[in-house]
């Protein structure tokens, strides 16, 4: 029993393995920890602020103004010896001889409630709401983006991966070349000459050179991967395809591809929220010239403790005044020159966007084509590169097999280990260009989520 226990304590403090990541998580990992997508989530809850900020201009709202001050210290009432009798009602005359200071409260309030903005608050309601629906799309771009930044990086890798194991493997064979020169070198046998040592040398040098750069870059590509998934650099990543393949070529032709990407490219919903909103610019702008019906309640309250009060409801005492009101009216503010600018300039920008979403209707079915005949001829050399692969490892395996028993040279060898390296690398470097080339048809068609 104790030794079960000590086994299952042993276990629990070794540290866990790392699964092999997949393409597939990878891009999950970084959708969810990329903060260029969490910033773009970041604008479209300010554009939700923005609405929030233009439908509350249409909510009961209170002007105010208080301050506490100094009024003249007044006793008395408007005759000149407090009273009128017949034959004497002199109205006082020292409104600047100074009695002291009284201090003195003003209060003004207003709750006003808009009833009618002659379009004003609908036609920048139905901009804010365009421009959410803008954001929202910045958002998908992004991801669009950062998935097409892990399938660089992830590609990437293997591809450099794959380029270094299979230098790895002609070193190997280099070497073996060259120990075994340089043993018929030393035993005089076999019918090989100084130069053919050099020659296996060079090769083995220029070798070396090209998987140190794909060394570098294979790492490169790891720290990639690393930061878009949101992994430390020195956490320990290993993916899980063993070699860099070619994926499938998407469904459809061009034409449907063409026709989805009209319909389902964030740009395009871009464009035709943006037009909503600059529509309704301008016509808010052209509704800046009208008035704004209002209802509500005011009310005033102004105090001077050391002034004596007048209940004369025809005198109006400044200092000490209170009432209260409903009421009902227009607020205009009308800048006609302000206003035809602002219309103009909205107007501009209208214009503007509907030349852009021209030139994106024809723009983007381009953009689809261009991709398209990418992805075809891409996907013939892969093929036709891969049969160039394999038939010059063949070549190279059966010539240093010759080579080994002596019945061929080591010119030979060379020629078809460089035939090899040079068909090998360029099946990678396709195999990755046609990945990433169908990695963008499926952006450009809009495919990707």
């Amino acid at each position: 029993m104790k030794r079960w226990l000590a086994l299952a304590c042993m276990s629990l403090a070794l540290p866990a393995t790392a699964e092999p990541l997949t393409l597939e998580q990878a891009i999950e990992r970084a959708l969810s920890s990329d903060p260029r997508i969490e910033e773009r989530r970041h604008f479209v809850a300010a554009a939700r602020g923005t609405l929030e900020e233009v439908e509350g201009h249409g909510a009961w709202f209170v002007e105010s103004n208080s301050f506490l001050a100094l009024a003249p210290q007044v006793d008395g009432n408007i005759f000149k010896e407090g009273a009128c009798t017949p034959g004497n009602c002199e109205l006082r005359e020292d409104k600047y001889e100074f009695r002291g200071a009284s201090p003195w409260l003003k209060v003004d309030l207003a709750l006003i409630k808009p009833l009618h903005t002659f379009g004003k608050l609908e036609n920048y309601s139905d901009a804010a709401e365009a421009n959410i629906r803008i954001k929202d799309q910045d958002v998908q771009l992004q991801r669009n983006a950062t998935v097409l930044e892990v399938k660089k990086a992830y590609y990437g890798y293997l591809a450099a991966r794959d380029g270094r194991l299979v230098l790895e493997d002609v070193e190997k064979r280099l070497q073996g070349a060259i120990d075994l020169v340089q043993q018929w070198l030393d035993e005089g046998t076999g019918e090989v000459k100084q130069s053919d040592l050099y020659a296996l040398q060079s090769g083995r040098a220029l070798v070396a050179r090209y998987q140190a750069q794909s060394a570098a870059l294979e790492r490169v590509a790891l720290d990639g991967l690393k930061v878009l998934t949101g992994m430390a650099r020195d956490d320990t990543l290993e993916v899980a395809d063993r070699r860099i393949r070619p994926v499938e070529l998407p469904e459809g032709d061009m034409e449907a591809l063409q026709a989805q990407a009209l319909a389902q490219r964030p740009e395009m919903a871009q464009l035709e929220a943006g037009l909503a909103a600059r529509r309704a610019l301008v016509a808010a702008n052209k509704s800046s010239n009208k008035p704004d019906l209002y209802a509500g309640i005011a009310g005033t309250l102004s105090y001077a403790p050391e002034r004596d009060r007048l209940e004369n409801p025809y005198i109006y005492d400044p200092f000490n005044e209170a009432g209260v009101t409903p009421m009902i009216g227009l607020r205009w503010n009308w800048k006609p020159g302000v206003a035809d600018g602002k219309i103009s300039s909205a107007e501009a920008e209208l214009n503007a966007l509907i030349a852009r979403s021209s030139f994106a209707r024809a723009g983007i079915p381009y953009q689809v084509a261009e991709q398209y005949y990418q992805v075809q001829g891409y996907h013939e050399a892969v093929q036709r590169l891969e049969e160039a692969s394999r038939s010059a490892r063949r070549w190279m395996i059966a010539s240093y097999t010759d080579f080994e028993a002596g019945l061929e040279q080591a010119e030979k060898i060379m020629t078809a280990m460089q035939a090899y390296v040079l068909a090998m690398t360029d099946y990678l470097r396709t195999t990755f260009e046609y990945n990433m080339h169908v990695a963008r048809l499926k952006d450009a068609a809009g495919m990707m989520q």
